[in-house]
């Protein structure tokens, strides 16, 4: 058996270092903040639960993901199942069902014949592959639902020109319907149950923080303990004073530099990684009016927030008595004073309760950001780094895929292990 370090108590941290522990080996995880969850924590405000960064579901097409993920929670106890019920609330008050593209019926006649008429002009006409992710809604959806929705919407996601995002960090995160998808969906009123997270389950209470606390129950967590400066010593990794045989790595890449100063091998890359781009994320916790709905997506250039989380709408213990808390997110960092402005033009009548800015949420991946996480991971990998997680890996994670990944690390270092006996 060998002993693992593993930097980062996040999802992807927590994760690995449970599946490396029931494997027998020894595993110490280093945490810089006080408790576990990484992107997923959860505090409480005035008796409400506010996530600080997004707001964390669980569900997964991948049954080895299900099965990992059950056998360490207990779904009727402590879980409720909830149907997902999106909407975008366009400019002008009218609210769409999601996906905007399988409620067509929810238009004026004109915008629908508009719509329509373009989907046949692109099945008759199909365009070239799209490079990016513009040509992708324009090539999928047509000029009219790209206008009312998909660039406006993802321009305030993005901070960029969605031009130039690459297409690869769409790969499992958006369903990709043809035209003919598109038509049937609509004669036959289908929903979104086609995608990942159409029904999902959610903590009872704590929301995601529960699955954070839950997960590290067990393990050797070091809290209040950054990583940095670990050195190589008798072909192992000393980590605060420590000595290991490997080195699971989920904090951000570009930390790289910090944690491991006497890789001179790392150098080459650090102008690359120092190209890396990302987006972060200030979301309020706000009470807002009563719905059914589990996300908002807010397309509307009127207001600078792009989407609002119905937390409590997931379990009704994150509210505290009869209100309804949501939390709105911009794709930039917000004063509470520009936050003010801002509720005042977005729909559900939002009252500001608390707020929060987190620099690392959204990696931005491009044509060479996956080229160079894999050179990366060749150069590491034969030392004992494994770079694991959402902004190690620089992959558009959710929960599900995060843990999927820890899964498919688990399965390589074990077949590694057995081949060097």
């Amino acid at each position: 058996m060998m002993k693992y370090a593993v930097i980062g108590a996040g999802v992807s941290g927590l994760s690995m270092a449970g599946m490396l522990l029931k494997k027998g080996h020894e595993v110490v995880v280093y945490e810089r903040d006080s408790r576990p969850g990484g992107l997923i924590k959860c505090t409480e405000v005035q008796g409400n639960l506010y996530h600080r960064v997004g707001g964390h579901v669980f569900n997964s097409r991948r049954q080895e993901v299900l099965d990992w993920f059950w056998s360490r929670f207990d779904k009727e106890r402590d879980f409720v199942s909830a149907r997902r019920r999106a909407v975008i609330s366009l400019e002008g008050g009218a609210v769409v069902d999601y996906p905007i593209e399988n409620h067509l019926d929810q238009f004026p006649e004109a915008v629908r014949s508009s719509i329509v008429h373009e989907l046949l002009e692109l099945y008759r006409n199909p365009p070239a592959e799209p490079r990016s992710l513009g040509e992708f809604f324009l090539n999928r959806f047509g000029k009219t639902l790209n206008s009312l929705y998909f660039t406006p919407y993802n321009n305030k996601v993005w901070r960029q020109d969605i031009s130039q995002i690459a297409m690869d960090w769409l790969e499992d995160k958006l369903p990709m319907p043809s035209v003919a998808e598109i038509l049937l969906n609509n004669i036959g009123h289908i929903n979104e149950s086609a995608m990942v997270h159409s029904s999902f389950f959610y903590a009872k209470n704590g929301g995601s923080q529960f699955l954070a606390d839950t997960l590290a129950r067990g393990l050797k967590v070091r809290y209040r303990q950054e990583a940095v400066n670990i050195l190589p010593k008798d072909g192992k990794w000393l980590v605060q004073g420590e000595l290991f045989d490997r080195v699971v790595f989920t904090g951000n890449v570009r930390q790289l530099g910090d944690c491991f100063p006497c890789m001179d091998e790392l150098r080459p890359f650090f102008p690359r990684i120092s190209e890396l781009r990302s987006h972060g994320t200030t979301s309020v916790l706000c009470r807002i009016s009563p719905n059914d709905y589990s996300w908002i997506y807010t397309p509307s250039p009127s207001h600078r927030s792009h989407r609002i989380i119905c937390t409590g709408n997931f379990s009704r213990n994150n509210n505290n008595g009869d209100i309804t808390t949501a939390t709105i997110e911009f794709s930039e960092q917000m004063t509470e004073g520009e936050i003010s402005r801002q509720l005042e033009l977005i729909p559900f009548s939002p009252v500001y309760l608390a707020h929060h800015w987190e620099e690392y949420t959204y990696p931005v991946q491009d044509a060479s950001s996956r080229t160079l996480i894999r050179e990366l991971k060749e150069c590491l990998e034969p030392k004992g780094i494994y770079l694991l997680g959402r902004f190690a890996e620089w992959e558009y994670y959710n929960m599900d895929a995060a843990m999927g990944a820890a899964l498919d690390l688990d399965k390589r270092l074990a077949a590694e292990q057995m081949t060097r006996g």
